[in-house]
């Protein structure tokens, strides 16, 4: 039987992108997921939705649990969570992968853009591992994995936007507190971060266009990152701040080229490397 096999994982932000190919490796392996997000209609420009994903993670052998939710209504998450447990009985693991970005200076950055990236990044990601957790706690291999990047205080990376990296440096150090605080409970928390840019809509349609997609890894990479992560025993893998391919060599895998949209192409490091 597959380790994943009757594991249930709650993936914020999962109907496309990284979230979407995280939800679908897991379901291969035969893991329930909720789809929590708040894509409930297409936009072209996006492409997907949670029914549309859930449809494909059960083709890809899991069940799934498509629920709208917008993690700055703590309402929504309550709700997630509790039709989570409804259908599949528990929780054994979260993903804090929904996320908002706005690459903007102190003067450029309106107040609802601050307000929306630390509503979502901080609040929303603290709020959705709030109340998870009674059920973490009583899963016997619980994980808290958190989409966000080591914590790097050269000047340039708080210089740059300020706003958006003060968010992601919470998500980060939100992660590593719950290492600490849970680790006699035996519930493993970590930060993951991309060492490339991943094509994802992002990318796309606000950072870099074309250009920066034929320039980054797909998804793939990161969905197989969280596969070894989540492998991992009861506290074994905790407390750390995680890069793609630092894990995947522990894993023994060594060979990215596959990963890039463009194999043997040029790629671009993400942010904050």
């Amino acid at each position: 039987m597959s380790l994943f096999q009757n594991r249930t994982f709650l993936i914020t932000g999962g109907s496309r992108g990284i979230g979407k190919a995280i939800a679908l490796k897991l379901a291969a392996a035969g893991a329930n997921i909720t789809i929590a997000a708040k894509s409930v209609e297409e936009n072209p420009k996006l492409g997907g939705t949670i029914f549309s994903a859930a449809e494909e993670i059960e083709k890809a052998g899991g069940k799934a649990l498509p629920v709208p939710c917008d993690i700055r209504n703590e309402e929504m998450i309550q709700d997630a969570v509790a039709q989570t447990v409804s259908v599949f009985g528990g929780i054994d693991g979260v993903i804090n992968n929904a996320s908002a970005i706005s690459l903007t200076n102190t003067e450029d950055t309106e107040s609802k853009r601050f307000d929306l990236m630390h509503d979502i990044n901080v609040r929303g990601t603290f709020l959705v591992t709030k109340h998870c957790l009674p059920y973490l706690l009583r899963s016997r291999n619980a994980h808290i994995l958190t989409l966000s990047p080591p914590v790097d205080l050269q000047p340039r990376w708080l210089g740059a936007h300020i706003a958006y990296t003060l968010s992601k440096y919470n998500m980060t150090m939100m992660a590593m507190g719950w290492a600490e605080e849970f680790k006699q409970d035996g519930i493993s928390s970590n930060s993951l971060w991309p060492v490339t840019t991943i094509a994802t809509a992002a990318v796309n349609n606000l950072l870099g266009g074309e250009y920066l997609m034929q320039r980054s890894r797909k998804p793939d990479i990161l969905a197989d990152a969280v596969f070894y992560i989540l492998q991992q025993g009861p506290g074994k893998l905790s407390g750390r701040q995680l890069l793609d391919e630092t894990i995947l060599k522990e894993a023994g895998i060594t060979d990215f080229d596959t990963y890039a949209v463009n194999p043997g192409g040029s790629l671009q490091k993400d942010l904050f490397l």
